[in-house]
């Protein structure tokens, strides 16, 4: 429990920080999925899907919800699988 008025409103504050980036960080999780599932059924559009899950990746690393090199790691290694399917 909150001692002091500004405590508190730093409560809620993280509080409603938390719920948005890890609703963030969920979206990158789901296209690093749907571009692992596109290499692993062979799918045409895997460069496509990838286009797109690098697009989340680059706006949340700008946003500061992840870290621009842990950004940049996903983006290798996902890159490097469409590559190599």
């Amino acid at each position: 429990m909150a001692n002091s008025k500004s405590a508190d409103k730093r409560a809620r504050q993280n509080k409603k920080r938390y719920e948005l980036k890890h609703a963030q960080r969920s979206m990158v999780r789901t296209a690093v999925k749907a571009t692992i599932k596109a290499v692993e059924e062979k799918d045409k559009k895997a460069s496509e899907v990838l286009k797109t899950a690098q697009s989340t990746v680059d706006k949340l690393a700008s946003k500061g919800v992840i870290h621009k090199n842990k950004a940049a790691r996903i983006k290798s290694r996902m890159n490097k699988q469409v590559k190599s399917a």
